[in-house]
């Protein structure tokens, strides 16, 4: 886990953001974002892949420690379900699925708004977020998972949230870049246009992620 310090100032407080990310190359773009304009600590953790690896080093970083009270944001790439959704695409999570249940995410429209200011030329998708056991290929699994009302899918985001939650109360959230859809299958991650163009995504959108975080953190009537 790697920690960020966020910016001093009116407002500032000492409520960590945690970042989860599952891959190496996630982690780079998110260390490498804009960092200005964060409302206390930013730590970004790898998971590793999977969602027993999510769940296991979620529960073991909020047990103790700077981040036991953070605001938790899964994040990374995803698969695309939806006909029309092209790499780079966002998908701002209303709520994560898995077999074991569903996550509502805090304040998803908010998060869509601020998403879409840091990133005027990208679509953003809302909607609900998948969570599987492996990787989706081909087209009749993800036609299924779009039967169900999904937008998109990844290992770790449904995992990540319900183990945060376990761990305590805290706002939540999911932030995925589109990085294979039904007509773009990606086969290697930073091979294709597709993967690059998401990398670059994701380094940009940590603006979005802290305007939501000071959000979070507002008396709520």
């Amino acid at each position: 886990m790697t920690r960020s310090p966020g910016s001093a100032g009116p407002g500032s407080t000492t409520t960590p953001l945690l970042i989860a990310c599952a891959l190496g190359v996630e982690r780079l773009a998110l260390r490498g974002g804009d960092r200005r304009g964060a409302a206390g600590p930013v730590l970004v953790l790898r998971t590793g892949i999977g969602p027993e690896a999510a769940d296991y080093a979620i529960a073991r970083t909020l047990a103790e420690g700077p981040a036991k009270e953070a605001a938790v944001i899964a994040s990374g790439f995803c698969a695309g379900l939806a006909t029309g959704m092209h790499p780079g695409d966002v998908v701002v999570a209303t709520e994560t699925r898995d077999r074991r249940g569903s996550t509502p995410c805090t304040d998803a429209q908010l998060l869509a708004e601020a998403v879409a200011r840091a990133l005027p030329e990208r679509v953003v998708h809302t909607g609900p977020l998948a969570g599987s056991d492996h990787v989706v290929r081909g087209t009749a699994e993800r036609a299924a998972l779009r039967a169900s009302g999904a937008i998109g899918v990844d290992m770790e985001s449904a995992a990540t949230l319900a183990g945060a939650l376990r761990a305590g109360p805290r706002p939540v959230a999911a932030v995925r870049v589109v990085v294979d859809t039904p007509e773009h299958e990606l086969l290697r991650l930073g091979t294709l246009g597709g993967g690059i163009s998401a990398f670059r995504v994701l380094r940009r959108i940590l603006p979005a992620f802290h305007e939501w975080h000071r959000s979070s953190l507002l008396p709520r009537r």
